[in-house]
């Protein structure tokens, strides 16, 4: 977690290096994340009772996913707690960032545990979330942690390989599979057999994860597993694969010269806030206020409704939706046109 504390530091010594037009009495950069600092504090209580009650909810899902009953209603519950999972890794991913429960034994024992069962080992993941958040709306270093963005002009330069390659990277199936591809290779595999001192943690997250789908396969036979791991991780991992790719790839959103470019001001035009129903919100966990999220990381993630309807500044954001219209939009957003300051699709 000490690379949270170190990027909301970061945040803190951050100064405009270009003048923008804003109304009298309109908060920006350093005086925007002053307004969210009353957010930034939990209540222990309300973490313990959110945490207890997604993780309680998780168990009895996949419990009645692992029940000898018709497949129907099997795929129904495995559904449901991949929903839940979703819920899961943001409270997890809240713990890391520091925001809630960071002095609790318990917690770090239930969120380490979790991150390995799920194919999101600490350090691996942590280093490169921690990076994406300091270099958010930045060309250089967009693919730590992130999904790589190319300039039109770069594009335009670019051999038929590097075109393959970037268009595979963003490919939708890319997004859909993030189990395989995102979670099991880019997050635990890679790192590890680049590093194997280092993310040592990645062969633990290994051994949890597919020692488990074994056991439950020995245990049950393969529906067992199917309804238990396999499928719920594939829908948590799909969904919030693309939960992800279309808060930083859509057509409003902005990538930042140099000169431009604050923490500040990439949070608000390099991250977008997601517009879900009450129970989609649940699910994920109010990862939709994502641009207030990237504005102050120490904002639990039960407290960003009430700092976006208290914060003015805060309430006009880009915003998606998980429309078909809006998710074929976020995935035709693959190139940055530095010419006309937008988001465009390949050429």
């Amino acid at each position: 977690m000490n690379d949270s504390a170190n990027i909301q530091n970061t945040l803190g010594s951050e100064s405009s290096s270009q003048d923008i037009l804003v109304s009298p009495g309109v908060r920006v950069d350093r005086e925007l994340l002053e307004a969210t600092r009353p957010f930034g504090y939990e209540s222990p209580w309300t973490s313990r009772l959110e945490v207890l009650t997604t993780y309680g909810l998780l168990c009895v899902s996949l419990f009645l996913a692992s029940r000898d009953v018709p497949w129907g209603i099997r795929t129904l519950f495995s559904l449901l707690s991949g929903l839940i999972m979703v819920r899961a890794f943001i409270t997890y991913h809240d713990y890391m960032h520091g925001a809630i429960l960071r002095n609790s034994k318990a917690a770090r024992l239930l969120f380490e545990c979790y991150g390995a069962l799920i194919l999101t080992p600490p350090r691996s993941w942590q280093k490169s979330h921690n990076f994406h958040h300091g270099h958010i709306g930045q060309l250089e270093g967009s693919g730590v942690g992130s999904f790589r963005i190319m300039t039109l002009v770069d594009w335009s330069k670019s051999s038929l390989k590097e075109r393959l390659q970037y268009r595979i990277e963003r490919h939708p199936l890319i997004v859909l599979f993030a189990y395989p591809f995102v979670f099991l290779l880019n997050i635990t595999l890679l790192p590890l057999l680049r590093d194997p001192k280092r993310h040592w943690d990645s062969a633990v997250s290994l051994l949890t994860h597919f020692g488990l789908i074994v056991f439950l396969w020995h245990l049950g036979g393969f529906a067992l597993a199917l309804f238990v791991i396999i499928l719920p991780m594939f829908i948590a991992s799909g969904l919030g694969g693309y939960l992800f790719f279309a808060q930083h790839s859509f057509k409003r959103m902005k990538i930042l010269t140099p000169k431009a470019w604050t923490l500040y001001r990439a949070a608000l035009q390099s991250s977008s806030y997601m517009k879900l129903n009450r129970l989609m919100q649940w699910f994920t966990g109010n990862i939709g206020y994502h641009h207030i999220h990237h504005l102050n990381v120490r904002i639990p993630f039960y407290r960003l409704p009430e700092a976006m309807a208290a914060i003015p500044e805060l309430q006009t954001p880009a915003t998606t939706t998980l429309t078909p219209a809006e998710i074929v939009a976020c995935f035709q957003a693959n190139l940055w046109d530095e010419e006309n300051d937008c988001m465009v699709n390949y050429p």
